[in-house]
């Protein structure tokens, strides 16, 4: 362990050279394209004093207009050729040969998000949409409509639990939930992503800071009068008030057109290929063990549809809707640093608030395809796109076409454990049911009809591309 603890911090180091020297104005970019020459860093965000000003309500502010000019790349044609299993949820249909997609340009009407083309017109022209949803307690489990959301952030937040920032723009739900308060870390995916934001709330501290932001009319809360729809109640026995807050997001979008600012921009930074870039490691289990006694999370890969599937605290992950496990196309753990802020406290607990810190740049590490790729991510703060490169600092990391979770942990990728073997979670979560009551039992069998196949022995790289 200290072996590796010290391979990982060297590492570390390591890339942070590199980044000085290539980020950002080393990144390949379309002929014609300006790189961005500031260097990210990781600069702490000011303090605030709260003045508990009420916002301005259902008042539409003028629409701002953002132009972006394209200059198209080159398509890269390697000669292999692969076939792709699609999503579930989310398809598309293979090139005959591999396409790259992204991070600069994008083929009309593909989400960056995504890589896949958009359904329908409507979700090519609405704006990405973040939605915060709860992961803790045990009571809130299983959540809605996760399955839907293009890209799911997970990250620690006070009380040593994880929450969810759910992404969409290709699909929506008419359950998600049940939805939480914004935290510090929605200060930066809303301009990442250049995003709306819905939640339950925040304190007086965070609320500050989106009432002093130049997105504030792109957040939405019953804490300032957006009620239901799109945000209801749905009271459960054995639910606190807490976490009986549900939304809907065709609704939460209408209110964005309300507003004027349901635009449906373009958001740069990930790279896609239907085929894995070379160099991968073989890797099928990803466990996650989060600064938490609270909290774990573990991925496995299925060779047989090419998809990642959850564990959640060594039991299968549900949706709530659909009742199947939920599953991912990539996997991407972003290594950043935790900051405790004292200048703001935590209402719920008490307690001082966490900031992630996700500008910059870190470690980032790619899992696709049974495949695990180093590289680091970069984002500036404040600003719109994040960035998956190798370590060159220069060559994108490529997604693989479909939905994505991110785990956001600490340095130096803290709990993280990454195997070529399956942890066999059928005997593991069978034991964990076996304590429960035979009621808990029952309903566990019910909302989770499919998990994980068993074991699957990694076969050769070449025989893990679907």
């Amino acid at each position: 362990m200290r072996r590796l603890t010290f391979t990982l911090i060297f590492a570390g180091v390591l890339i942070a050279l590199l980044t000085v020297a290539v980020w950002p104005g080393g990144i390949r970019r379309a002929a014609g394209q300006d790189a961005p020459t500031a260097l990210p860093t990781n600069t702490p965000r000011p303090t605030i004093t709260p003045t508990f000003t009420p916002p301005p309500t259902n008042t539409p502010r003028p629409t701002a207009t953002l132009t972006f000019t394209f200059t198209p790349t080159a398509t890269n044609t390697p000669t292999n050729t692969a076939t792709f299993t699609p999503s579930p949820t989310l398809t598309f249909t293979p090139s005959p040969t591999p396409t790259f997609v992204g991070p600069d340009e994008y083929p009309d009407n593909f989400n960056p998000l995504t890589g896949l083309p958009y359904p329908d017109e409507a979700a090519r022209s609405r704006r990405t949409l973040i939605v915060k949803v709860s992961n803790y307690p045990e009571v809130v489990r299983p959540q809605s409509g996760l399955d839907k959301a293009d890209i799911v952030f997970e990250y620690e937040v006070e009380g040593a639990v994880t929450r969810f920032a759910a992404i969409y723009r290709s699909q929506g739900t008419d359950k998600v939930g049940s939805i939480r308060s914004a935290r510090l870390i929605d200060l930066e995916l809303v301009p990442m992503f250049q995003a709306l934001l819905a939640y339950s709330g925040a304190n007086a501290w965070i609320d500050q800071y989106i009432l002093d932001a130049d997105w504030k009319w792109q957040a939405f809360s019953p804490q300032h009068g957006v009620n239901c729809p799109p945000f209801c109640r749905i009271e459960e026995p054995g639910k606190a008030f807490e976490h009986t807050l549900f939304g809907n997001t065709f609704d939460m979008w209408q209110v964005a057109t309300d507003r004027q600012v349901n635009e449906g921009f373009l958001v740069h930074g990930f790279a896609f290929s239907d085929v894995p870039d070379t160099g991968g490691k073989p890797a099928v289990d990803i466990f996650v063990d989060f600064w938490s006694p609270y909290q774990d999370t573990r991925w496995q890969y299925n060779a047989q549809d090419g998809r990642y599937y959850r564990w959640n605290n060594e039991l299968p992950h549900v949706d709530a809707v659909t009742g199947k496990q939920l599953a991912a196309d990539n996997i991407v753990v972003l290594e950043a640093e935790h900051i405790d802020r004292p200048d703001i406290l935590d209402s719920e607990i008490g307690g001082v608030v966490i900031e992630t810190v996700l500008w910059g740049r870190g470690t980032a590490w790619l899992f696709r395809d049974g495949q695990w790729f180093e590289g680091i991510w970069a984002h500036a703060q404040g600003r719109s796109g994040l960035w998956l490169l190798f370590n060159d600092g220069q060559t994108p990391m490529h997604l693989k076409p479909g939905q994505t979770w991110f785990e956001v942990v600490r340095p130096v990728m803290y709990g993280v454990t990454v195997s070529e073997q399956l942890a066999d979670m059928q005997a593991i979560s069978a034991a964990i049911m076996a304590t429960r009551t035979q009621v808990y039992n029952e309903t566990a069998t019910a909302i989770a009809p499919y998990v994980t196949p068993l074991p699957i022995t990694p076969t050769p790289t070449t025989e893990m591309i679907p």
